[in-house]
């Protein structure tokens, strides 16, 4: 399982400069509203949009480059630096390689003004750029394992605006490349939108959720199809939360369509998903992506408490930690109860923004007025409740 343990973002709007070191496989975001979480998940879908297409239509995606920029930036350029190891296992530990892309602008245009990765191929060796390049040009070291000495093919990118591992990393002489250029390509942003979930979908089974949650009946039909051991299991734990629920189900219509379908016990007819709650339809999409037969390496989402009964996030929290042994998973929130329900301090971030307006981030466990309560066992959740979880001084 390949996992980030460090991101630096610089000039990103409220995301000036700010870095989280040692990031554990199930890490949690709290902040107030406005205090860069969602701009924090924002950077995750902007690098693995610039992958998808490019730079350029990422930023136009987000209002074109001077809307992205940190506001009253001295810096021209946007940096996104992130630290990760392809494996990380009690029995072996891949060598920590590091990922530098800085975005800016020429002649108006936005393009890939830096972009490197880094690593050190014995514990003891100086790190290198096995891939360097600025402004559409530069080197790469091929091979399984890059040595600094080892000869540098040159290589010109046609468009300066797409990231060099979006190419680069499709050939197979270069498989520490194409491991990053995959792992980016996994991540996945839930941002599920229950009136999506409502909606007809056309007929077809999908292996994998869509970002807004709108093909939900689809992927039920893929895992009753591929995986009915495990859709079995998701509904068991659906219809053991949600009051006289008894199945789920989907089934094509007349028109060509499927639709969702749920079953409550008391009654002999389904009713469609148009008539069920909003915490029902999102316990139903979490419940499938964290038990995703082949999960993504990164798994980010917002907010999962909004629409949930809060005695449901103590499950959900733990079904998150299940989740991070077999990939990484990044939470953000705003409620007390969910924080409430970690365990370890390590695993929450304090989001908030300092005098200037920008972003600052902590580690609940780094903050010295907490650190006396932490360890007594307190609610990390009634912490933040009672202003404890500062990070810095409002």
């Amino acid at each position: 399982m390949a996992r980030i343990e460090e991101i630096t973002v610089k000039n990103y709007r409220v995301l000036q400069d700010i870095t989280l070191k040692d990031i554990k496989p199930f890490s949690v975001f709290l902040g107030p509203n406005g205090s860069g979480k969602t701009t924090f998940f924002d950077v995750i879908g902007f690098l693995s949009d610039c992958l998808t297409t490019n730079v350029r239509k990422a930023l136009e995606k987000r209002g074109r480059f001077p809307e992205v920029i940190s506001r009253d930036c001295q810096s021209q350029e946007i940096e996104i630096i992130i630290k990760y190891r392809e494996s990380k296992s009690q029995k072996s530990k891949s060598p920590l390689i590091t990922y530098t892309v800085a975005i800016g602008l020429q002649n108006s245009s936005p393009i890939v003004s830096r972009e490197s990765l880094r690593w050190k191929s014995e514990p003891d060796a100086e790190p290198f750029d096995f891939l360097k390049f600025e402004y559409g040009a530069g080197e790469v070291i091929s091979g399984e394992n890059p040595e600094i000495n080892d000869k540098k093919i040159s290589y010109r990118m046609d468009d300066p605006s797409s990231l060099a591992i979006k190419t680069i990393g499709q050939l197979s002489d270069n498989p520490r490349v194409a491991s990053l250029r995959r792992f980016i390509e996994g991540w996945f942003l839930s941002y599920f939108i229950p009136d999506q979930a409502r909606q007809l979908a056309t007929v077809g089974a999908m292996e994998h959720l869509s970002r807004e949650g709108d093909n939900i009946a689809n992927v039920v039909q893929f895992l009753a199809d591929e995986h009915p051991q495990v859709l079995d299991k998701i509904l068991k734990q659906l219809t053991h939360r949600v009051p006289q629920l008894e199945r789920v189900e989907s089934e094509p219509t007349i028109d060509g369509r499927l639709a969702l379908l749920f079953k409550d016990a008391p009654f002999s007819r389904p009713f469609l998903a148009k008539f069920s709650s909003d915490g029902t339809l999102k316990l139903l999409a979490y419940l499938i992506l964290l038990n995703d037969p082949n999960p993504p390496q990164l798994l980010c989402i917002e907010e999962p408490e909004n629409g949930l009964h809060h005695r449901l996030l103590e499950p959900l929290n733990e079904e998150l930690v299940a989740y991070s042994q077999r990939a990484q998973v990044f939470v953000s929130t705003h409620s007390p109860f969910f924080v409430n329900t970690i365990k370890d301090a390590k695993n929450l971030w304090i989001f908030q923004r300092d005098n200037n307006g920008y972003s600052t981030v902590t580690r609940a466990d780094q903050i010295p007025d907490a650190k006396h309560f932490i360890e007594s066992k307190a609610g990390l959740g009634d912490l933040w409740s009672e202003g404890y979880l500062r990070g810095l001084p409002y």
